[in-house]
């Protein structure tokens, strides 16, 4: 699947969940952050990979880890933009 392609599939999937925002729903995305352990094991995984010692599993992990930051800094963007829309 090419770039772009990608690109539109996420973007399907995403609109239905970013029309459905409000804007208490908009502010507490901004204020999304992952708990403390969950830092500290990404931060962890972060410095194993960058040294190329992950294992197969901890490379999975972390690429999830990664995946699902993508994700929400995509929905914390949206967000802004309707805050701003807003003010």
């Amino acid at each position: 699947m090419k770039t772009h392609e990608n690109g539109s599939l996420l973007h399907r999937v995403l609109e239905p969940v970013c029309s459905s925002l409000n804007e208490e729903a908009a502010q507490k995305l901004l204020h999304l952050k992952a708990d403390r352990k969950t830092q500290a094991r990404v931060a962890k995984l972060a410095e194993k990979c960058n040294e190329g010692e992950l294992t197969p599993e901890e490379r999975r992990e972390y690429e999830m880890y990664v995946m699902a930051n993508h994700f929400i800094a995509i929905l914390q963007a949206k967000a802004r933009i309707l805050l701003m829309d807003i003010c």
